[in-house]
């Protein structure tokens, strides 16, 4: 019985206690900055984890269920990979003369996330079975997409700098095997439990994320205070166009809360690879996708609370039910 109420208890303080997850990381890359090399090699692992433990509560029969619901997964293409390009385009613009920071805000902005939104979505009461469900589609369709959308919007200086590889690898360690082993363990140890563990890997995700990634972003300087108002306006915008979109299409409110942190929740961690790949001559495009990492932490935990009180069921009192 103390063991329940502790988790409820953390499951209630969980916010906060993201918040200090993301402020301690943060203060423990800075003040010791040769750690980090070390503690992005623990990113994706951590990350691999914790999406276990979510494809774990998340029975199979119901991700059977999610990938016939086409209006959702239409709707989450098209917020995707034409409304959400079409915000990037235009809130980018005044990056136009930084050829580094519109490559690396580009780079990150266009590619939707494939992994801990899932975690955020079950934070927030969504569908997490239907957006996992849709994790492959949608890492296939950002690995076709970025050469096409990259150079579009930032001109021929982004072209050929893509390399395939780096999905591939991600697709396989944070899709492939946590979801294989999910669907293993469902089906020969039923009783395994393991959703105690959920609130401390993610505490450990966000800590080491930015542990990992506060010195690049430190030793930018202010070259990445422009990229602050357009992550901020990404993300608001974002956010707007998921609402839209899921009221318009008439989704119920857990597909709803689900597309919209889809529409609003980038592969950073995925694309950061990519962005240490770029030549010299673009020093700031790993820190410019750092930087929306940062952000966009802060900002779901936040939507985290709020979305369930956006996106509800509307219901007439007295009404049929």
């Amino acid at each position: 019985m103390e063991w329940s109420r502790y988790l409820e208890r953390l499951e209630r303080r969980q916010v906060p206690i993201y918040l200090a997850a993301v402020a301690i990381g943060f203060a423990s890359g800075a003040l010791r900055p040769g750690a980090a090399p070390a503690l992005e090699v623990a990113v994706e692992p951590a990350i691999a984890a914790l999406l276990l433990v979510t494809f774990l509560g998340v029975p199979m029969t119901r991700i059977g269920a999610a990938v016939r619901d086409w209006r959702f997964l239409l709707a989450l293409l098209a917020v995707n990979f034409a409304l959400v390009p079409l915000v990037v385009l235009v809130i980018t613009r005044p990056l136009s003369s930084s050829p580094d920071l519109l490559i690396g805000a580009l780079l990150v902005l266009l590619a939707p996330c494939i992994d801990y939104v899932i975690v955020f979505t079950a934070l927030a009461g969504g569908a997490q079975e239907r957006l996992l469900a849709a994790t492959p589609l949608l890492m296939l369709g950002q690995m076709l997409a970025l050469p096409v959308l990259l150079p579009l919007l930032s001109g021929s200086a982004a072209i050929g700098l893509l390399d395939p590889a780096p999905f591939l690898r991600a697709f396989v360690l944070l899709i492939v095997l946590p979801l294989l082993a999910a669907a293993l363990i469902q089906r020969f140890a039923p009783r395994w439990d393991l959703s105690a563990a959920m609130v401390p890997l993610m505490v450990a995700v966000l800590a080491i994320v930015t542990a990992s990634q506060s010195p690049r972003i430190l030793s930018a300087g202010t070259a990445l205070l422009a990229l602050v108002p357009v992550y901020i306006a990404f993300l608001l915008l974002a956010v707007g166009v998921g609402i839209l979109a899921s009221r318009i299409v008439r989704l119920d409110a857990g597909s709803a809360r689900a597309l919209t942190l889809s529409g609003a929740t980038r592969n950073s961690l995925v694309v950061l690879p990519l962005a240490l790949a770029m030549p010299a001559s673009l020093p700031l495009v790993p820190a410019a996708v750092v930087t929306q990492t940062v952000i966009e932490l802060l900002g779901l935990v936040v939507l985290a609370r709020i979305l369930p009180l956006l996106l509800t069921d509307a219901r007439r009192p007295g009404g049929p039910r």
